[in-house]
């Protein structure tokens, strides 16, 4: 019994002392497998991330081919031709307004939908639905009725569009002559009118149902309509001679 207590003893004694612990058992091949697959767990969301921030990076390098043309061939072109002596009073396109009405809408207002998602199509960007601010009782309007569709475009979208429209859409209007020089409104803005919106490549002519006409507005910071003019002519307006 004394040496029972005496082994008792030494062996706290040596646990107190700073004896070796007990080697603990080794751990199992399951938590050994699931070690690599934490890592691999930590792994990936840095890897998406890094791809996601070259994706990110890259539009912002990304500049439209009718912005470099501005900045290279509109703007001393016109400095010369107006003698600005700073080049930020050279006059610029600000944004594109298209709106579509759909008369047909006073019938059935699903066609306003499908309008707004055609123009969504062919500006790249989402589209308004405009509303009836009163009710006209002769057009059998009420207030407040879904009417038609609009978009603002600005910067790149403003760029892409508008080499769209000079390049493709225009010159597949049928009997095309060229934009009115007159449609200015005394401040720089000029307007058009497309009474086919199926002109633009975006839309699908076996798809569409009914063919509606738009407005396009292009709104610029020049004081002047010949300013404005010469401005849109520099970007390849085909207007009439």
């Amino acid at each position: 019994m004394a040496e029972s207590k005496t082994g008792k003893g030494g062996a706290k004694g040596a646990a107190k002392g700073g004896g070796k612990a007990p080697a603990k058992p080794a751990p199992k091949d399951t938590a050994k497998a699931k070690k690599p697959s934490g890592e691999g767990a930590r792994r990936e969301p840095t890897q998406y991330a890094t791809a996601s921030a070259e994706a990110l990076a890259s539009p912002k390098d990304y500049a439209p081919r009718l912005k470099k043309h501005y900045e290279e061939v509109v703007r001393p072109q016109l400095i010369e031709e107006f003698g600005y002596k700073s080049p930020f009073a050279v006059p610029s396109i600000e944004k594109i307004v298209l709106n579509m009405g759909v008369g047909e809408a006073v019938n059935d207002t699903k066609k306003v939908t499908l309008a707004a998602a055609d123009l969504g199509l062919i500006a790249g960007q989402k589209a308004v639905i405009t509303r009836a601010r009163n009710a006209i009782s002769t057009f059998k309007v009420r207030e407040n009725m879904p009417i038609g569709a609009k978009v603002t475009l600005r910067k790149t979208r403003m760029y892409e569009f508008l080499d769209r429209l000079v390049t493709i859409a225009l010159p597949r209007i049928r009997d095309f002559r060229g934009l009115n020089p007159k449609s200015f409104d005394g401040r720089g803005n000029f307007a058009l009118g497309i009474k086919e919106h199926i002109v633009f490549p975006e839309i699908n002519y076996d798809q569409t149902e009914s063919i509606l006409g738009m407005d396009i507005i292009v709104c610029t910071t020049a004081k002047s309509d010949e300013e404005a003019r010469a401005l849109l002519r520099a970007f390849n307006f085909p207007f009439r001679q």
